[in-house]
């Protein structure tokens, strides 16, 4: 090569962009823009298509957790096609403000329908708007005893985060959409206004796709109705109960006019957690009732006699002091609201009635940890919470201690040894409380002395089967009660069982009946005289035509039947 063309081959090479000059850059990010351009076209169709579903799922979620099927959210809601036709009729900036608040609305519309499908799956009831707020603090002390403080912890942060992200992100997601109709205007027009005849047709018709559920949707307005009218009914409720409260027929009978049918008895009242009609009743816990029935059989050979009916308690899955304070009271204490006025009253209890006979009243409450005034209106003389009953072995799930290991340390602290009173005692038993993960063994009760026994014995391993669990803790308690009776029951004792409501739905499954068993039991015939007209079947396996009451109503029917009193009330089924 010549000098000449090595120059100017030089020159040309100087000449050729390199790879990190300007026009190189400038070239390489016009080759980029339209892959990024599609990218956020893709993207902004995602976070769209997103914001569809959230809304939709969003107005036809369910709120009932037997309806929560694929089927329900094939519907047409009545509520997003006026609101989609609202914002078609707005201009730019009234309408993303509508848009927001519509969907911050919606978004509270979403958490009410969550704790709806809560409580229907716990409580069998949906959630109340003024008094559910209480439960909050109960719920996360029985996650904490369950699983431990730091699961309770963490569970409640996801809580409060779903909380605040819901409304937020509805409201977003509705203001991308209003945007989306406005920018096709007419097609979007179209579209809601055949939907709105197509709605029409199917309400007509009462289409459906899951039973229950109608296509042609507005359970939205049907929800926000139901709790609205609640709120009514809640702040209405305050004044009627305050004349409930005051309408006692029991108030001012003298006191040896109460109870004279069971003066010398000891009497014990004992509350079987979550112990529902279902135990007695379902096929599947057959063994329950083939324990009661054997029990009975056992009982009697013994010397004892039982009768056995239903009562309708107040409550489904939980709340256990509502149906406390209904049978001691006489009153329906379906609601903390109700409870808490109870509490401030005067209200003649089933404990003051015994106390003014010339009972010791007693009060055996292991789940309580703390200060509990409540025994003070009850008119309980003692009472004794967890930590006074000196329980040094093993939890059992919720249960802070064994069933058989309370009665027993009651037994031994009042009715053992030189006594000037007879006893009259509530005992809230909780070995049967859900999660049913883990239940003691029954051991001789010579044995049990501080509770480290029962290390030895534990019914199975935690498992996550409700149904399985319930059955074998029912059982425990049962047989806790009936041999309790066996080993230590004498002519002077009267056992009434009784449930405190049914157990979650998980257990009985959906709208299951309120009612719980009770049972009377005693040795002397002459208790057993006294409420032959109650028509209580005896043994202790009621069946479908056994007598059902309200819970309500046990308080005046049994003070009328055990003592002289007013005219005798009639039970009232609900």
């Amino acid at each position: 090569m010549s000098t000449s063309d090595a120059a100017r081959a030089t020159n040309t090479a100087e000449r050729l962009p390199t790879t990190d000059s300007p026009d190189t850059a400038a070239l390489t990010e016009a080759s980029d823009a339209p892959a990024r351009s599609g990218r956020r076209r893709m993207l902004a169709r995602v976070v769209t298509v997103l914001a569809v579903v959230l809304v939709l799922a969003a107005f036809t979620l369910p709120n009932q957790p037997w309806r929560m099927q694929a089927g329900a959210f094939l519907r047409i809601p009545l509520e997003a096609l006026l609101l989609a036709a609202v914002l078609l009729a707005l201009p730019g900036r009234p309408r993303r403000v509508v848009a927001a608040v519509a969907g911050v609305l919606l978004g509270l519309v979403v958490l009410v329908k969550i704790g709806d499908l809560g409580f229907y799956s716990s409580l069998g009831r949906p959630f109340d708007l003024v008094l559910d707020w209480s439960l909050l603090d109960e719920a996360f002390t029985f996650v904490a005893e369950s699983i431990g403080r730091p699961g309770a912890i963490a569970i409640a942060v996801g809580v409060v985060l779903v909380l605040l992200a819901v409304p937020v992100l509805t409201a977003l997601s509705t203001v991308r959409l209003s945007g989306l109709l406005t920018r096709h205007r007419t097609a979007s027009t179209r579209v809601v206004a055949s939907l709105v005849l197509v709605w029409a047709l199917l309400a007509a018709f009462q289409a459906r796709i899951v039973t229950g559920v109608l296509v042609a949707d507005s359970n939205a307005s049907t929800i926000v109705h139901e709790h609205v009218s609640e709120v009514r009914e809640r702040i209405n409720d305050r004044a009627a109960f305050r004349t409930e409260v005051s309408a006692d027929p029991f108030r001012d009978v003298p006191a040896d006019q109460l109870l004279t049918g069971l003066r010398g008895k000891d009497v014990l009242i004992a509350f079987v957690e979550s112990y529902g009609r279902d135990a007695v009743s379902d096929p599947e816990f057959a063994s329950v009732q083939r324990l009661l029935d054997d029990g009975a059989g056992r009982l009697q050979a013994a010397g004892f006699s039982s009768r056995s009916g239903f009562l309708t308690s107040p409550t489904i899955g939980g709340g256990s002091w509502l149906a406390h304070a209904t049978l001691l009271s006489g009153l329906w204490i379906d609601n903390n609201q109700r409870h808490k006025s109870l509490l401030a009253s005067d209200r003649f209890t089933l404990g003051d009635a015994f106390r003014s006979a010339g009972w010791r009243t007693v009060g055996v409450m292991p789940a309580v940890n703390q200060a509990w005034p409540e025994g003070k209106f009850y008119g309980y003389e003692q009472f004794y919470s967890g930590p006074d009953l000196g329980y040094r072995g093993p939890r059992f799930a919720f249960s802070p201690m064994p069933d058989q290991y309370a009665i027993n340390v009651f037994h031994s602290r009042e009715r053992v040894g030189p006594r000037d009173r007879p006893v009259m005692a509530e005992l809230a038993l909780v070995s049967s409380h859900s999660p049913w993960t883990k239940v003691p063994s029954l051991v001789d009760w010579d044995d049990i002395d501080d509770g480290e026994v029962f290390r030895k014995g534990i019914i199975g391993t935690p498992t996550a089967q409700a149904r399985t669990g319930y059955r074998h803790a029912v059982s425990y308690t049962l047989r806790t009660l009936i041999s309790y009776l066996e080993t230590h029951g004498d002519d002077d004792t009267v056992l009434v069982i009784l449930g405190d409501h049914q157990p979650a739905p998980v257990v009985t499954g959906d709208n299951a009946s309120p009612d719980v068993p009770i049972h009377l039991i005693a040795k002397d015939p002459a208790v057993l005289e006294r409420i032959a007209d109650w028509g209580w079947q005896d043994g202790l396996t009621p069946d479908a035509t056994a007598p059902v009451w309200s819970m309500d109503s046990f308080r005046d029917r049994f003070l009328t039947t055990f003592g002289s009193a007013p005219a005798r009330p009639q039970a009232q089924s609900r």
